[in-house]
């Protein structure tokens, strides 16, 4: 695996060292070991799915709060999705700041995301589906999120949101809740 840490101290896109001959590719997509020696926290609990059928689709932006902060590893296994996140620790220096990748069935990236940070992407393609490996258990006391169109953050969303839950829809701006 090909780790790049983003301009988000923590956060990386990483991409599958494919190794190719004529029956296809082998590459990983997660490893204990490579993400100890970088320092990435490692831990899986759980691994979820998502399925859009819909380009323009909408899902968050999500987050966990203390003590069930976690981490995400995101991975799209079949159409494109733009996929961002937004640092939430509030002693950090890009505080507020987000980012936006990227991920297709085709580029094979994966955005792992570090615990404080929000997380949504916007499908860019019909028939979208997202893996996540998550380090915590979903704790529904726990579950917070943001508007995903907080002018404070302004997101630059690449297509319109035509699909969006009424829960993810109705998340409070950043300055309205305590973090």
């Amino acid at each position: 695996m090909i780790f790049t840490e983003t301009k988000l101290k923590g956060a990386y896109i990483i991409d599958v060292n494919k190794i190719e001959d004529e029956r296809g590719y082998f590459g990983r997509v997660f490893c204990k070991k490579e993400f100890d020696e970088i320092g990435i926290e490692s831990n899986i609990a759980q691994t979820n799915m998502s399925f859009n059928p819909k380009k323009g689709t909408l899902r968050g932006m999500h987050y966990q709060v203390s003590p069930y902060e976690e981490t995400k590893l995101v991975k799209c296994t079949s159409g494109a999705i733009y996929d961002c996140i937004v640092d939430l620790r509030k002693d950090s220096p890009t505080y507020m700041e987000w980012i936006g990748v990227e991920l297709t069935q085709e580029n094979n990236r994966m955005l792992f995301v570090p615990r404080d940070f929000a997380h949504g992407f916007i499908t860019l393609e019909d028939n979208t589906a997202i893996q996540y490996f998550v380090s915590q258990f979903y704790a529904p006391g726990a579950e917070k999120g943001i508007k995903w169109d907080d002018p404070k953050i302004n997101i630059k969303w690449p297509v319109d949101v035509d699909v969006i839950s009424e829960k993810d829809n109705n998340h409070p701006y950043l300055n309205d809740q305590l973090l």
